[in-house]
């Protein structure tokens, strides 16, 4: 299980250092155009989670880590052992809990960065993009258990 932690601590760090670097370089609001019209930069300092929802519920926020960072763990050191799709993507999804969580602890925001400008989508960090990935691999993970599943029960008919 180290390497799944390992691979959440890597994100955290990555995670942090792309908002040092935002917050070092680019002026609150500025836009630094990356691929003109593809991708910018655009330092935004989010109060409330994904689209900005719940502005200024820090509380919540810290209470609703805490038990998620709980139970990804709890789930990390049972059921996902021995099954690396699933300790794969809870392993995103603990990175970008924390990395996010690290900024509304001491900040009372999140730092946002990435803007894609060739789509209406809210700006966002590492810490989104880790979450996001974790989302794709838990439905690749159900799908292919719901597969393995079936594929159990219709050769258990087929005996019969």
């Amino acid at each position: 299980m180290f390497i799944y932690y390992l691979i959440s601590i890597i994100i955290i760090a990555v995670d942090q250092l792309t908002k040092y670097l935002t917050v070092e370089n680019i002026a609150l609001h500025e836009r630094v155009t990356v691929i003109p019209g593809v991708l910018s930069f655009t330092y935004h300092q989010n109060t409330g989670a994904a689209w900005s929802i719940l502005e200024g519920q820090m509380l919540f926020f810290y209470i609703v880590t805490v038990i998620v960072v709980g139970v990804i763990i709890y789930y990390m050191q049972t059921a996902a052992k021995g099954d690396p799709l699933f300790a794969l993507s809870l392993s995103f999804f603990l990175g970008g809990a924390i990395g996010n969580f690290i900024d509304r602890l001491f900040l009372q925001y999140v730092i946002d960065m990435i803007r894609l400008d060739f789509i209406n989508f809210p700006i966002f960090n590492i810490a989104d993009m880790a979450l996001s990935v974790g989302v794709g691999l838990m439905l690749v993970y159900l799908l292919v258990d719901e597969w393995k599943n079936y594929q159990k029960k219709k050769a258990g008919h087929t005996h019969e």
